[in-house]
């Protein structure tokens, strides 16, 4: 049991759920207005996990025979076939993303229903059927669906949005790309072989470095715009903290371009968001 219990854990990607779960809850922590209640603060948690869970496992679903060709992938469980691709997998996922939107159109509003739609769509079929084969700007628009996770937490408070929830999700938007950009620098030859176009795949080394400087400085540029729209010392430092680290690992990726130093740069990136949602929730709760 407990090995099923880790391969559906697996197959639903449940660590990008809770990133994306945390983006939404610090996407309402910022957002000006009333307070909801505790128990639609904890719906709505469920509701970004669960959407985000779906498009997991519909990704997984879909690239099986693609993951089967990769060393970092091919003991998935749709590879190996401990799981079976059929129906009742698609039945399930969607069943999923149908409980998640509904549940927040009826407890919460339907903008935060939207929002929670449109993360699961973007990530499952906007990127994973539509670009992940066609293009390396695929995991650039794919990105959207961290964003919509933030969109989704502010319109929980007001559906109408406010500057600093919108800064919040083009910081996300910006992050995903440097942040993948890296783990797929250090398996390029899994999607070279793949014939996946992901930037490192595509370019050389040196040049895959340089456009994943230039969009970490982007990021952390516009990750300190949300301090002068409301929030306080506290997120700054940690939007600082975190974004600074990420800067210099990718500068030191640009010197050194290399598996290990993409390595330390994927970290860093993981670092830099921690930081940075965890500064946005105790900034409102402290200050």
């Amino acid at each position: 049991m407990p090995g099923v219990v880790s391969e559906i854990a697996s197959v639903c990607k449940l660590r990008i759920g809770f990133a994306i779960m945390l983006s939404g809850l610090a996407g309402l922590a910022i957002t000006p207005g009333a307070t909801p209640e505790t128990w639609q603060i904890v719906l709505f948690a469920l509701a970004i996990l669960l959407s985000s869970a779906s498009a997991g496992a519909f990704n997984q679903l879909i690239e099986r025979n693609l993951d089967a060709r990769m060393k970092r992938t091919r003991n998935r469980p749709f590879v190996t076939g401990r799981f079976q691709a059929n129906g009742y997998w698609f039945f399930v996922i969607a069943l999923m993303l149908l409980i998640s939107v509904a549940a927040t159109s009826v407890a919460i509003n339907p903008v935060a229903a939207l929002y929670v739609f449109l993360g699961a769509f973007t990530y499952g079929v906007v990127y994973t059927v539509w670009l992940k084969r066609r293009t390396w700007l695929n995991i650039v628009i794919g990105g959207l669906s961290g964003s919509f996770a933030v969109l989704g937490g502010a319109a929980v408070v007001d559906p109408s949005l406010s500057m600093a929830p919108i800064l919040l999700a083009v910081v996300l938007f910006l992050w995903t790309p440097p942040h993948f950009w890296s783990l797929a620098f250090v398996f390029a030859d899994d999607y070279r072989q793949a014939g996946v176009p992901m930037l490192p795949a595509v370019f050389d080394q040196a040049v895959a470095a340089r456009i994943i400087f230039v969009h970490t400085l982007a990021l952390v540029l516009v990750s300190v715009l949300p301090f002068f729209y409301g929030l306080g010392w506290i997120y700054l430092a940690g939007a600082l903290a975190g974004g600074l680290y990420f800067l210099k690992t990718s500068v030191d990726l640009v010197r050194s371009p290399s598996i290990d130093t993409a390595r330390i740069n994927f970290h860093a990136s993981l670092i830099q968001l921690t930081l940075l949602l965890c500064a946005c929730v105790l900034d409102v709760f402290i200050s």
